[in-house]
């Protein structure tokens, strides 16, 4: 009885560590299947890598050429291409002042007139002697011919008739500066003087401007005024109006300064391209210095440090890695120099867990580029408040 009992616990016990060996065993296998097998997705069937099962998303486009323009940007104020200022050529008491700050005048308006009495007394006392003394050298010419008078009479009463003649003429001309007028057609744009006022000869009354032109007068590098030339459009930026207007280079200066080696180039608006504009605004205006053409692509598709740079180009369906030169990088646009051509197909995101080789699968992008086949390029050096050249980055892409 107790022989028979120690069997049946001895069978129970060996049926038990049977099945745990067996469990173990599957387990081990289900495990070596997991990790060799072909459904997994690290092996041969499976992963990033070549050969992988399962392609990477990845977004694309071509090379393209387009066209660099290096572009210095310079700031300035704008102002009247011509400023006069009107001042009293007679001394007196403001009478009448007709105009203030932003009249329009036209050139002969009367702007304002001074106290003319004590010179139209002093014109009349010239006339009456100016009759006196016409009389007597009549008289005279007519004694000199009759040999009454002597010769050095004679030349006497004429001396005296051109000095009368010219006093009055003098006192006309005094009379006339009483009246100020303006010189130009233009806005006044400023006053310095009021109606009763008593000003001295050559006091400044009145500031007017011709507004029908602005310029501004640009500091630029001389490294880069051979690249310029008189008569070219640029665009002149207005912060006050946040708007853009055209303008046009009117002349460039022939001297540079010896110490800031700059050369003043001015930059004329005109027309209905000032419609708005004041005199005093600020303004950002930017130059074209030169123009070629060149590949360019998105910034985001380079991948790799300065100097071992790299974009991923699709053939058949995989991902083949390109050593590149690229140059310039602006607004999210770089350069290619070498390694690339026109029509190559590259991927722009999804390149940054990318194995030379691997499988990969077009998708459309989520934001779609809009074409721009025009690069500004920044110049290097730019005088004034140029705007840098932004440094490239090393771009690793987006995760598909």
């Amino acid at each position: 009885m107790r022989l028979f009992y120690m069997n049946t616990i001895s069978r129970a016990g060996l049926a038990a560590l049977m099945t745990l060996g067996l469990a173990a065993c599957g387990a081990d296998t289900a495990s070596s299947a997991t990790t060799n097998g072909g459904g997994g997705t690290g092996g041969p069937g499976g992963g990033r890598g070549p050969g992988g099962g399962q392609p990477s998303p990845v977004e694309i486009t071509t090379v393209e050429r387009a066209t660099l323009a290096r572009t210095s940007l310079v700031t300035g104020q704008l102002a009247p291409l011509r400023v006069v200022g009107v001042n009293s050529q007679v001394g007196g008491a403001l009478t009448t002042v007709n105009v203030e700050e932003g009249s329009r005048v036209s050139a002969g308006m009367v702007l304002a007139e001074l106290d003319r009495r004590e010179i139209e007394a002093q014109l009349r006392a010239a006339r009456a002697n100016l009759t006196v003394a016409r009389t007597t050298a009549e008289r005279s010419a007519q004694l000199r011919e009759s040999q009454v008078v002597t010769a050095a009479e004679y030349e006497r009463d004429q001396a005296s008739l051109a000095a009368a003649e010219a006093t009055v003429s003098q006192l006309e001309t005094r009379v006339g500066f009483t009246t100020i007028r303006s010189p130009i057609d233009g806005v006044v744009t400023q006053r310095f003087a009021q109606a009763g006022d008593i000003v001295g000869g050559s006091a400044r009354l009145f500031t007017v401007a011709d507004l029908n032109t602005l310029v501004t007068q640009l500091p630029v590098s001389e490294l880069e005024v051979p690249l310029l030339r008189e008569g070219a459009s640029v665009s002149v930026r207005v912060d006050a109006l946040g708007r853009d207007v055209p303008g046009r280079i009117r002349r460039i200066f022939p001297s540079v300064d010896s110490v800031s080696r700059l050369v003043p180039v001015e930059v004329a608006i005109t027309g209905a391209q000032q419609s708005g504009l004041r005199p005093g605004y600020s303004v950002r205006v930017t130059l074209q210095l030169d123009e070629r053409e060149a590949l360019v692509i998105p910034t985001r598709a380079v991948v790799g440090a300065a100097g071992s740079q790299s974009v991923y180009v699709i053939r058949e369906g995989r991902a083949e890695r390109r050593r590149v030169r690229v140059g310039t990088d602006l607004d999210g646009k770089m350069e290619v120099l070498e390694g690339l051509a026109v029509g190559d197909t590259i991927i722009t995101t999804g390149n940054a867990l990318l194995r030379d080789g691997a499988q990969v699968r077009i998708v459309d992008p989520l934001a779609p580029e809009t074409p721009n086949r025009r690069v500004a390029v920044p110049a290097a050096g730019a005088a004034g408040a140029s705007t840098p050249a932004t440094p490239a980055p090393t771009p690793t892409g987006n995760r598909p």
